[in-house]
């Protein structure tokens, strides 16, 4: 058994219509989806405000190569282009965490790494996830709802729900 969780963005073109197309493409994976959330861009790059949402999902067909082959499906399915680092995009699709067998996955791939190295600082993924799931926890940080706590106000302000 595999579950993950998954974090959705996309700012260029229809964002939500992308969104929602790859959390539909889940289909019976589909645990629970947070609503959608008008986000700022992160990582410095001039551009529009992100719609980004968390999806909680389950396969036991899936381990967690799985979940990289099936966020770059969609993200190939939605012609992303990889021009700029943390730049503008059509979608983005990123595995946060995978459990195994009920265990955390750990990995430092560079292609995987697990969990998100940077998940507990981004405040578009962790206000989406505690919607999702309010007893949610990040292998190796920690509750959400105390991660969330620990960011600056501001951040977690700015994520606002559509």
């Amino acid at each position: 058994m595999s579950r993950a969780v998954l974090s959705l963005g996309a700012n260029l073109g229809a964002a939500d219509a992308a969104v929602r197309a790859a959390i539909d493409a889940l289909g019976p994976a589909l645990v629970r989806a947070s609503a959608l959330y008008r986000t700022p861009p992160w990582g410095g790059v001039e551009q529009d405000d992100f719609v980004n949402a968390t999806v909680l999902v389950d396969d036991p067909a899936r381990d967690a190569a799985g979940w990289l082959a099936f966020a770059r499906e969609r993200e190939a399915a939605a012609q992303r282009v990889r021009d700029v680092r943390w730049g503008p995009r059509t979608l983005d699709v990123d595995v946060i965490a995978v459990w195994e067998d009920g265990e955390p996955v750990l990995s430092d791939d560079p292609e995987l790494t697990l969990p998100h190295p940077r998940a507990h600082q981004r405040a578009f993924v962790l206000v989406p996830w505690l919607d999702a799931d309010p007893d949610a926890r990040l292998p190796g940080r920690g509750a959400v709802a105390d991660l969330l706590r620990d960011l600056p106000a501001d951040e977690t302000a700015e994520v606002t729900r559509l």
